[in-house]
């Protein structure tokens, strides 16, 4: 049986199914397996988030151009607010014949045009804008009209005092507020933590607090919900309660849960000892997929060259030994294999290709059905939905559909009248 995030990404996301099959059509089939596995998880993030919500994935630059076009098909081009540089500027010496690596990159996306955004500035004033202040202003010519910008208001009185200012001259006049420096840019100039960082805690990739404090800050309110469904070693978690957000941190490295345990009792020197409730004995989730990859769910690609050389049984015989003997629409065990029928599992009518990872195994009556209309999920939600489901994958308990004993008694019957028919002939 097909697992149903691949039937979710067909049918809920078809654009992102496409690309993976074409990052697969290119021979990159270890590439389609991680966007798999990348996609469902960013599908669920998109479903969940507020229309008022971001995203941010900070991505390895290997994948970094697969990434972006994956996002682009969950959540639109039109969401994409920018990619960030983090300029962690490392020195090192290399003798490899390429420039060294100084930055990561993270991919920001919003929701909605709604997002939560907060413009954020330096705490440093940059060189140019201290000379400015010093001077007390500065003029421009823009678009036909003279633009006076005050940094200090007493030296431009002063200026006006001796001559040397003439309000009249000026357009528009604006004052500046020198309390902050400039707003940042999508290039974070944050260094890396070094091995001598009081804030290293022996996780392989961890980030600086000062990264994500930025991002919080920028996409989110005090009392909002951060979620970060890779937290590792807890930075996601201990920025966001400084912040005053609630969050929520998963991962699946074991030491996670005392990880956090130890960086928020660290934290609680900061918010006060009854400030944070701690759970020493969660109640971890258990795993629903088999510990299988994304790679062993992906059916194998035929290539064009390839493709026409397997017959119809044959693709059977393959998805049958690879999946089980089963219809895939109803989960109905026929009593051989000639009892399927090979249909696709998404339309033809609606592109769907004759490849064997587009091919299902289906018994009659769900054959007759699906028809050229319907996809593999509609088809099985249709069937779960009238109660012609045979099998629960969560429970493991089989439940009799008697339409499709029904169906196989009466294949039996037929079979046997022809049989009858052909030996007295």
């Amino acid at each position: 049986m097909l697992p149903e995030w691949q039937d979710s990404l067909k049918d809920d996301k078809p654009e992102t199914w496409h690309f993976i099959n074409g990052v697969r059509g290119a021979g990159h089939d270890d590439m389609a397996a991680f966007l798999c596995w990348l996609g469902v998880r960013l599908m669920e993030c998109h479903r969940i988030l507020r229309p008022t919500g971001s995203l941010y994935l900070h991505i390895d630059h290997t994948a970094h151009a697969y990434a972006k076009v994956l996002m682009d098909t969950i959540f639109g081009r039109k969401n994409f607010r920018n990619e960030i540089v983090w300029d962690y500027t490392k020195v090192a010496n290399s003798k490899a014949k390429k420039f060294l690596r100084g930055h990561d990159s993270i991919l920001f996306y919003a929701k909605s045009k709604d997002a939560t955004w907060n413009r954020l500035f330096d705490d440093e004033l940059s060189p140019r804008k201290q000379q400015l202040i010093a001077v007390g202003y500065n003029t421009k010519n823009m678009g036909g009209q003279r633009y006076l910008y005050i940094y200090d208001q007493a030296k431009v009185d002063r200026r006006i005092a001796e001559g040397k200012i003439n309000m009249d001259d000026f357009d528009i006049v604006r004052d500046v507020d020198t309390s902050v420096g400039n707003a940042f840019t999508d290039v974070f100039k944050i260094p890396h933590l070094n091995s001598q960082s009081r804030e290293k805690v022996g996780y392989p990739t961890q980030k600086p607090l000062a990264l994500y404090e930025r991002i919080i800050k920028a996409s989110s309110n005090e009392g909002d919900m951060v979620l970060d469904p890779f937290c590792g070693c807890a930075t996601t978690p201990v920025a966001a309660e400084r912040l005053g957000r609630q969050w929520i941190g998963m991962d699946t490295w074991e030491r996670t849960h005392q990880v956090v345990l130890e960086r928020l009792h660290a934290e609680q020197r900061i918010f006060g000892e009854d400030a944070i409730q701690l759970v020493s004995d969660p109640d971890m989730l258990e795993r629903t997929d088999g510990d299988d990859t994304a790679a062993e769910y992906l059916p194998p690609i035929y290539r064009p060259n390839r493709q026409s050389s397997i017959p119809r049984d044959e693709m059977m015989r393959i998805l049958v030994n690879k999946w089980g003997l089963r219809c895939w629409g109803c989960g109905f065990e026929p009593p051989t294999i000639d009892f399927l029928e090979l249909d696709h599992n998404t339309p033809a009518s609606s592109g769907g290709s004759n490849e064997l990872n587009n091919r299902t195994p289906l018994c009659g009556p769900c054959n007759r059905r699906k028809s050229d209309t319907k996809t593999l999920r509609g088809l099985r939600l249709d069937n779960k939905r009238e109660g012609r489901w045979y099998g629960d994958d969560k429970i493991d308990k089989k439940v009799p559909i008697p339409y499709a004993f029904d169906w196989a008694k009466a294949e039996l019957e037929r079979r046997a009248r022809q049989a009858e028919f052909v030996v007295s002939a």
